[in-house]
Parts: C-alpha cells; structure tokens; sequence
C-alpha cells in the first residue's frame, strides 16, 4: 500500500492491542518496532523489550508517522482537501470573528 500523504510504501500493522500502525515497508536496522506475519497472513507488529527482544522471525521497522514527508507532517502546513470539498474549519474560523 501507499502512504495518501508521501506516497512511500507502507505496511499497515495490527499492533498488540489491536490498533492498526503503519510502518515503512522497507526493514530498517534502526527501527523501533518489531513486525512478522502470523498464521493467518496478518502483519502484526510490536514494541521489543529487554525481556522481549526481536525474535528471528521479526524485522525492525519504522512506524511511517516517524519518516513521512506529506504535508501534515511539516507543522502549520495546511492539509491539502481534493476538489470540490469546502474547509469547514477555515469558514468557522472566520465566522466566529463575528458578532
């Protein structure tokens, strides 16, 4: 899959409580988080620990939020909204200087 932000190739996870983490498809020496396929083809991806290191089945990975470069990712920067879609959020904000 594809980040809609950058455009990088991200693996999306199910982490141990079951929320969904995307990480950088590429293994990175550096990385943080532990990610495997189980029995049923899921990825699913971890934190490791001192008592739980990375297993020889696991590849480290970076979470995607940590190396992306789209635009949500540069402080201040507006996201961009596709065609024919009104920001609300803009229009309160001027609206709410009224009396």
């Amino acid at each position: 899959m594809r980040c809609l932000e950058c455009g990088s190739a991200v693996l999306w996870t199910f982490t141990e409580a079951g929320k969904r983490l995307a990480v950088d498809a590429a293994p990175d020496v550096d990385g943080n988080t532990a990610v495997y396929r189980d029995g049923t083809g899921t990825w699913r991806s971890r934190r490791p620990t001192d008592e739980l290191p990375v297993m020889g089945w696991e590849k480290l990975h970076r979470p995607h939020v940590a190396t992306c470069a789209g635009p949500r990712a540069r402080p201040g920067a507006a996201p961009s909204l596709p065609s024919g879609v009104a920001d609300m959020a803009a229009y309160r904000r001027r609206n709410r200087s009224r009396p």
